[in-house]
């Protein structure tokens, strides 16, 4: 009987998980053509570029928002309250402190460093400091309220997750479909985003002062904690790094050695395998939460639930990322027009296939963290970082535009 109830419980969560990103996605397809349309694909691709130098700080944030997730979720106890209150408090002193920092950082020295790395000038160049500033300040509010949104994936409380989610994603649409016809620009499509983000961290905190404010505290470094939090976080920052740097290789690389509306593109095609790939993954989110709070069950059990949920996942990822394959050229004719269609066809044929391999280890990789094995999972994303790399470096300036993709294919191989 609890079996059956937990599996139940998992099953509703990946149904919220779903649900907020089915309506997510949708809105943000559905926008993609519009904002190209609008903005023009160098714009797009100068705006690709700026996430893409974003990009890194995400293995900050993924880290705290997965290792304050299991530590809470092992303290849900009502006589445990005043230790995750200190936890809680810890984890958004480190997102305010060292999020700030980064946020510093990217918006000083971004924009320079972008127009000398990937040539940028002229026109399209023109608002690339405050497209930095935007792009980071959106990621401090992302950071922020991954942190918050902590607590309720630690009960597992998709529902309330999804809710946010689905709110923020909305606002972030409409901004785009008001703001960029006015100002056609990559900081007004990055700030629309930000304003998305921004939405989600209010939402997150005051929907969690009404619904558990005993847990939260104001923001505080206390060792215990700290020591908690940065002895399950230190290796999978080193894999969170990796993985996010390998991820966005051919973006850096197509930026150095083509044109911006190469990378997008690439972008382009990019979103679309990404936006299943994601529906994938969040539905194999709940597995983390579900998997932190195993310790006291039998090896036994633990490889039974392990390799269940990775055949469950399989098949949804051979369905769903591999029915891209076959209809890539129509529906991105569909979707953008007969251009974009005729360059990033093959690049989301390429990308389908990675992402049906990538699909195969993230059941594998919750499992490794939830249980905190995070060294081992950090060699794990370190080697497939590195194999990702070498194959960007080796097959875009040889082969060009056509090869963008192939090194995901590597990599996770």
């Amino acid at each position: 009987m609890a079996e059956r109830k937990s599996s139940i419980h998992l099953l509703g969560n990946s149904a919220w998980n779903a649900a907020a990103f089915i309506v997510g996605v949708g809105l943000n397809l559905l926008i993609l053509p519009f904002v190209v349309f609008r903005l023009g694909l160098t714009a797009f691709g100068v705006a690709g570029l700026v996430t893409a130098c974003v990009a890194p700080a995400l293995a900050f944030s993924s880290v705290l928002a997965l290792s304050t997730t299991r530590e809470l979720a092992q303290r849900l106890a009502p006589s445990e309250r005043d230790e995750a209150r200190r936890l809680f408090a810890t984890a958004m002193m480190l997102a305010i402190g060292a999020g700030g920092l980064i946020v510093i950082v990217l918006s000083l020295a971004g924009a320079p460093l972008a127009r000398l790395g990937f040539h940028l000038n002229g026109p399209p160049a023109d608002d690339l400091g405050l497209a930095f500033v935007l792009a980071a300040a959106g990621w401090l509010c992302q950071c922020l309220s991954a942190v918050v949104l902590a607590l309720f994936t630690a009960r597992q409380n998709y529902r309330r997750i999804a809710t946010i989610s689905i709110a923020g994603t909305a606002i972030s649409a409409a901004s785009m479909l008001l703001l960029i016809p006015r100002w056609p620009q990559a900081s007004t499509f990055l700030g629309c985003q930000a304003l998305g983000f921004a939405t989600n961290l209010v939402l997150a905190f005051g929907l969690s002062r009404r619904v558990i404010g005993e847990w939260l505290a104001r923001p505080a470094l206390h060792h215990g904690p700290l020591r908690n939090l940065f002895k399950l976080g230190s290796w999978q920052l080193v894999a969170q790094a990796g993985g996010v740097i390998a991820a966005q290789a051919d973006r850096y690389l197509l930026g150095a050695l083509l044109q911006p509306q190469f990378v997008g593109f690439y972008s382009i095609a990019q979103r679309l395998e990404e936006a299943v790939y994601i529906g994938v993954l969040k539905v194999g989110e709940v597995l983390f939460p579900f998997f932190s709070t195993l310790r006291g069950e039998t090896d036994d059990r633990k490889v039974d639930l392990l390799f269940r949920s990775s055949w469950v996942l399989n098949v949804v990822a051979a369905s769903a990322i591999g029915g891209l394959i076959p209809v890539a050229g129509p529906l991105l004719q569909l979707w953008t027009g007969a251009e974009v269609a005729a360059e990033a066809q093959r690049v989301l044929v390429v990308l389908s296939i990675a992402g049906m391999l990538g699909s195969t280890a993230n059941v594998f990789g919750f499992f490794l963290l939830a249980q905190g094995w995070s060294r081992s999972y950090a060699l794990i994303a370190l080697l497939t970082a590195v194999f990702t790399l070498a194959t960007s470096a080796i097959a875009l300036p040889y082969f060009g535009w056509e090869a963008a993709g192939w090194s995901a294919c590597v990599g996770w191989n």
